[in-house]
């Protein structure tokens, strides 16, 4: 049998006590490092600087999203995020939009903007167009109080361009999903810088101005005075969508739809990003916003606030540049064109029997 020293068994010991007390350490570390993720937020600019393309919501993209080369407008070059998106909003329906009879209510129907007021496209609304327009020739009913609403593809094609027959005066223009060619949305593809470059002058903004969170493309300000000066009215969802033949459904304005994730206090949440990088957040009255209703903060950066959406427009120019080509295309929402419009505009608010109350959308 072999024997051991004192020291040599003291020295055993010790070895054996060092190797215990590492392992509790390290238990008790990485114990203590789970619990602290747990309990501990993250640092504000971890929390909120995520990539613009985790913040699509599922589905709301119609192929995964590349990077490509790419050429900005100030002769930048750099990398882009190409990005399509589906078309259709991923967390709501799309409509209602016209109301059927002049008794129509505000939860059967979609808003009207003409860039000054918002209104629900309500029965009372549509018998009081002469009135809001200062115009006699307003007239989308018939005698029992039916509203003349585009109920065919062949209408709604036919209104919904820039010389607006004759027949087709005095109709809510509505187009619907099915009327889209092979019944299918209408997906949209651009070319977004990952790393915004701003630039000293704005630039104005053109369609498309950008793609929402929630899979759609968003135009620029509706054409209201050609849309008027047929004696249309071409109605818009509550979440500032419309449906026409060549983009198919799109939106004009920012109502609080399609936004992800919590705002930090005195923010709003995003709901899309712009063509220069940017992300736009929903709108709010504030008075640190620049020409393109945009600021910076420590924690979200430079970001947009959408315009209000009375005023016709989610953005109205770009502080960052732009893809080289990337737009140029007159807004189609809603008859592009048309004969200007008619009467002596809006009606002093003295005049007649006073207008339906504006619409408050928040």
């Amino acid at each position: 049998m072999e024997s051991y020293s004192n020291e040599q068994v003291s020295l055993d010991k010790m070895k054996s006590l060092h190797l215990s007390f590492f392992v509790v350490c390290t238990l008790t570390l990485l114990v203590l490092a789970g619990c602290s993720n747990k309990s501990v937020d993250e640092p504000a600019e971890h929390r909120v600087q995520k990539s613009p393309v985790d913040l699509f919501m599922p589905g709301a993209l119609a192929q995964d999203v590349e990077i490509v080369d790419c050429t900005l407008s100030d002769g930048t070059l750099t990398s882009c995020y190409k990005i399509t998106v589906v078309g259709t909003p991923t967390d709501h329906k799309v409509g209602p939009f016209c109301p059927r009879t002049t008794s129509a209510t505000a939860d059967e129907v979609g808003i009207w903007l003409d860039g000054e007021k918002l209104y629900d496209v309500t029965g009372e609304f549509i018998l009081n167009l002469p009135t809001i327009y200062n115009d006699d020739h307003w007239m989308l009913h018939d005698a029992q109080g039916d509203v003349r609403v585009t109920k065919t593809k062949e209408a709604f094609e036919a209104a919904a361009r820039p010389d607006v027959a004759e027949e087709y005066e005095n109709y809510c223009v509505e187009g619907r999903m099915e009327w889209l060619e092979g019944g299918k949305p209408v997906t949209t593809t651009v070319q977004i810088p990952i790393s915004p470059v701003a630039m000293d002058v704005p630039t104005p903004a053109r369609a498309p101005l950008g793609v929402t969170f929630n899979g759609v493309r968003i135009d620029a300000a509706a054409p209201v005075d050609a849309i008027l000066g047929a004696y249309t009215i071409a109605a818009f969802d509550d979440c500032g969508g419309h449906v026409n033949p060549f983009e198919g459904y799109h939106v004009h304005a920012a109502t609080g739809c399609g936004e992800v994730g919590e705002a930090l206090q005195g923010e709003t949440p995003a709901f899309a990003i712009a063509m220069d990088g940017y992300l736009i957040h929903s709108g709010q009255d504030r008075d640190d916003l620049d020409a393109c209703n945009g600021h910076t903060t420590e924690e979200y950066g430079y970001h947009y606030h959408a315009r209000p959406a009375e005023l016709n427009g989610v953005l109205s120019c770009y502080m960052g540049a732009i893809v080289q080509g990337a737009q140029g295309e007159p807004p189609r929402g809603g008859p592009p064109g048309g004969r200007p419009p008619r009467g002596a505009g809006p009606a002093p608010a003295d005049a007649g029997s006073a207008p339906p109350v504006p619409h408050d959308h928040h």
